[in-house]
């Protein structure tokens, strides 16, 4: 009976612990299968949170945002690979602080276990990532990291970037389900990325046609070129997010450009630049009506030529405005240190903008011209009426008067009677002045002081093995007299001359500007400076020349040695020249 108790016994509790460790099973089905739910809402979430982004930048944080919520990771990166296809343009990262990011140093360019992703573009998931072979060290003050996760991002056939998960929360590993979540989201981040590019290339194309408008409408109504380029270099350096806009024009009678106008960061030292066309970033772009790009315009011999005159400035890109024999000018547009190169989608956009330009001046000179015609045409009206009608009239009244003149007795009467002929006749002469003034034209004008003065340059530069750097400011042609014009070449021409005799320099600069009150020409060089025993008859005439004028001549030194030489002279009428 014992025995047969205890059997029956255990037959009872066999089934039962069966029952149980299926019901075991089936909760931990229960709960995978409620993971897998939750997993899969968190999933479309994630996917509809990132659709809806239509900017760019916020884009791209809502994916690496999404990504570390989604896999539990403590750390999640994005990088955006840069054209070349090789490096990371951009990085955006989740868990990592401004001041940690500050102490680690510059964000990383894509080598090592980042740079796996670039060259092999598939998803990459390691248990401990110092074992790989292409993981080496960390930067200082980096936070450790173990387990790590990759996968790229593919924008229609291209790959534009990967996302990069690391540390797992909890101590686990990242599993499969991880990957297969985070692929999922890479092809949702995909789309939407492909979404905000287009609403952001569609969005640019609308500043830019907004700009051409607001540029064709201001020159329709009458607004003057400066006016215009200024407008120009505004609109593009604003739309191309630049900080610093630059437009220069050929000038008359040479082969050089000068700076026209500059606006942003270092404006104030280009103004009135003057560079020739050969061998120069501006110049390429102007002579082959072509868009020209550099990484970085501070270490471009084309641009900087030596000078430090782009601190804290980067990448650049030059446009002509206009195309074939009709290139007006030619802008430029730089960004500051550190950002992106201009793109060649940006280089193509700007260069339309710049020929949509072109043509509504081209337009609007036209119109000018057309106006012009019409004032010549009423000029020559009016001097052929004042010639066949109104003197024929005066000079009838004059023969009247003087042959009613015989007839007048009186002595007082007659003598004022002759004195209205000679009044007739003088007006006359007035009349036919008039006339010769209305039907001259001013077209052989000769050339004013700025391409005098870039022609003595150039002429310079083969004696002294470089081109001098030159810069000119103000309304030198119109507020700078004939006379003085001729003592400012004559001095600046000799100055050269000195510094290719005796200065052994190899690098100069010209300063030429005019406030209207006052001409002043600084000639700097870094050579050996003027000794003390030396021949300073040179020096002595073209002081002489200032003094003449009522102006003077200083000599000094600047900071690291050669010699700088400040000619100035009044620019006012003789009075004026005198009293000063």
């Amino acid at each position: 009976m014992g025995s047969s108790g205890d059997a029956q016994e255990a037959r009872v509790r066999l089934p039962q612990l069966r029952l149980d460790e299926l019901l075991e099973e089936l909760q931990a089905r229960l709960d995978a299968a409620r993971g897998t739910r939750d997993r899969v809402h968190s999933l479309l979430e994630a996917v509809l949170s990132v659709g809806r982004e239509l900017d760019l930048e916020q884009a791209l944080f809502s994916i690496v945002e999404a990504a570390a919520t989604l896999v539990d990771a403590e750390y999640a990166a994005l990088g955006v690979i840069g054209p070349d296809g090789r490096r990371l343009s951009a990085f955006h990262t989740i868990g990592v602080t401004r001041e940690q990011i500050a102490r680690i140093g510059p964000y990383p360019e894509g080598h090592g276990i980042l740079g796996e992703l670039i060259r092999h573009p598939a998803p990459l998931r390691l248990a401990k990532l110092s074992e790989h072979e292409a993981s080496y060290g960390f930067p200082a003050h980096h936070p450790p990291m173990n387990t790590f996760l990759g996968v790229p991002i593919r924008v229609r056939d291209q790959v534009f970037g990967n996302l990069y998960l690391t540390e797992k929360r909890g101590g686990l590993q990242f599993d499969e389900d991880d990957e297969s979540v985070l692929s999922t989201l890479a092809v949702a981040a995909g789309v939407a990325i492909d979404n905000a590019r287009l609403y952001e290339e569609s969005r640019l194309r609308e500043r830019w046609l907004q700009a051409n408008a607001e540029i064709t409408h201001s020159l329709m109504s009458g607004t003057a070129q400066g006016g215009v380029l200024g407008l120009i270099a505004e609109r593009a350096r604003d739309i191309t997010g630049a900080a610093l806009a630059v437009v220069a024009v050929p000038m008359s009678d040479t082969d050089a450009l000068t700076v026209e106008l500059a606006i942003g960061q270092e404006a104030e030292v280009l103004r009135g630049l003057v560079m020739p066309v050969t061998g120069t970033l501006l110049g390429q772009a102007y002579d082959g009506g072509v868009a020209v790009t550099t990484p970085d315009v501070a270490q471009d011999e084309r641009v900087s030529g030596g000078l430090q005159r782009f601190t804290g400035l980067g990448p650049a890109g030059a446009v002509p405005i206009g195309s074939g024999d009709r290139v007006r000018g030619v802008v430029l547009l730089v960004r500051e240190a550190g950002a992106n190169e201009f793109s060649e989608p940006e280089m193509d956009q700007l260069q339309v903008f710049a020929a949509q330009a072109a043509v509504a001046m081209e337009l609007a000179e036209r119109r000018q011209d057309a106006e012009q015609i019409i004032l010549l045409e009423d000029r020559d009206r009016i001097a052929r009426d004042l010639h066949d009608l109104a003197i024929q009239r005066l000079f009838a009244t004059g023969m009247t008067l003087q042959s009613a003149g015989r007839f007048v007795e009186h002595t007082e009467a007659k003598e004022r009677v002759l004195r209205a002929v000679d009044d007739l006749d003088e007006t006359i002469k007035i009349i036919r002045s008039t006339i010769f003034g209305l039907r001259t034209r001013n077209d052989d004008a000769a050339p004013g002081l700025r391409t005098r003065a870039v022609r003595v340059v150039g002429e310079a530069a083969p004696v002294l093995g470089f081109a001098p750097s030159v810069r000119m400011e103000g309304l030198l042609d119109t507020h700078v007299p004939k006379d003085v014009a001729d003592h400012v070449v004559a001095v600046l021409s000799e100055s050269l001359t000195n510094i290719a005799r005796h200065a052994r320099a190899d690098r100069a600069e010209v300063v030429l500007e005019t406030d209207g009150r006052e001409v002043r020409l600084t000639v700097t060089d870094n050579g050996v400076g003027i000794p003390a025993g030396g021949r300073r008859s040179g020096l002595g005439n073209m002081a002489e020349r200032a003094r003449k004028l009522g102006g003077d001549m200083e000599l000094g030194s600047p900071d690291g040695g050669g010699t700088r030489l400040v000619w100035y002279a009044p620019v006012g009428g003789p009075q004026e020249r005198k009293a000063t």
